[in-house]
């Protein structure tokens, strides 16, 4: 019985690979099948003597495994020269689609909102997201006891106390105007942070557009006539209203709101069934601020705005959560494809 086994683990190493799916499972089905050879071995246990059937047992486990490997090994052989000659047989054949990324909707929403602004005349200006203690808060009109300091609000560098994550893009229109003369008319996009809690409507990052229009006799017909033409071209909505607000460096200083509708039930939930929506805040330029980076506060005047873009995405995408935008969960991603702007 032993020599049996021998000579079927010899049958079995002697099998060369075949160069076709059936041959391999014709050797597959005569030692693996359920009437296979195997398989009457394993019948036939029970008969052998006690003192051969460990070594009998070890025979039958040797001629299973070199078996099943035979096998696999085969069919892998096969299956890899068929993956060969379906890539390289047919050169007519169409290609592989590929799988097409999309653009963040934070960089959508900037990207269109930018545009928007170039269309009349403002250019980009970038600036450090770590910035300097004068150009984030005391060129601004920012006094040192204003809140905005605080450690609350501010992540301060912890080796210099005089460098700090920008709180807001303002700081960059502040060395625009300190290497550029009136006229200016330039937006500021850019990433901001702020030390605040999580939540589903807050983070400690987002990101801001912010601009700044400085001229000879600029005035607050001039800021309003501009917010109507954004809220028309990214809205499609030109009512809109200013309310009395403060900022440090604008004087005086207004809180944008656009009317929304109350045409669905969503549009009572996000406008809490007034029709109205805060996109952002604005305001002309504190004279002191302009002559903080030496213009002539006299002479020259100004107003800025700013909006926060994961607000804007938000409403244009009715996203519920502002932590979606930085968890990068592709299912979230991908439903931007349709829109690569």
């Amino acid at each position: 019985m032993l020599e049996r086994v021998k000579k079927y683990i010899a049958e079995v190493e002697e099998f060369v690979e075949a160069k076709e799916h059936a041959k391999v499972e014709e050797f597959r089905i005569k030692f693996l099948g359920k009437k296979g050879i195997l398989n009457d071995l394993f019948k036939e246990f029970k008969n052998v003597e006690v003192s051969a059937k460990k070594e009998f047992g070890q025979l039958l486990n040797e001629l299973k495994s070199k078996t099943e490997e035979k096998v696999n090994s085969a069919k892998e052989a096969l299956e890899s020269k068929d993956d060969s000659k379906s890539i390289f047989g047919d050169l007519t054949r169409p290609a592989q689609a590929l799988d097409l990324g999309s653009r963040h909707p934070i960089s959508i929403v900037r990207n269109r909102i930018v545009e928007i602004f170039n269309r009349i005349g403002f250019t980009v200006s970038e600036g450090p997201e770590i910035e300097d203690d004068w150009h984030n808060f005391t060129a601004l009109n920012l006094p040192e006891y204003h809140p905005a300091r605080d450690m609350q609000d501010t992540f301060f560098v912890q080796t210099n106390p005089d460098e700090l994550l920008r709180t807001h893009t303002s700081s960059v229109q502040v060395r625009f105007m300190e290497g550029h003369e009136p006229p200016i008319r330039t937006i500021s996009p850019g990433r901001v942070f702020r030390n605040e809690a999580i939540s589903a409507r807050a983070h400690c990052i987002f990101h801001q557009v912010e601009g700044l229009y400085i001229d000879e006799n600029v005035s607050f017909a001039d800021l309003k006539q501009t917010l109507m033409y954004f809220a028309k071209e990214l809205f499609g909505k030109s009512k809109i209203r200013l309310r009395p607000s403060y900022f440090p460096f604008t004087e005086p200083s207004a809180e944008v709101d656009i009317y929304w509708g109350l045409e669905t039930e969503t549009d009572y939930r996000i406008t809490k069934g007034t029709g109205w929506l805060e996109i952002g805040g604005c305001g002309m330029v504190d004279p002191n601020v302009l002559d903080n980076v030496n213009i002539d506060s006299k002479k020259y005047s100004g107003y800025a705005f700013g909006f926060g873009v994961e607000r804007i995405a938000m409403l244009l995408y009715q996203i519920g959560d502002i932590r979606h935008f930085f968890e990068n969960d592709v299912r979230f991603l991908e439903q931007f494809k349709a829109d690569l702007k």
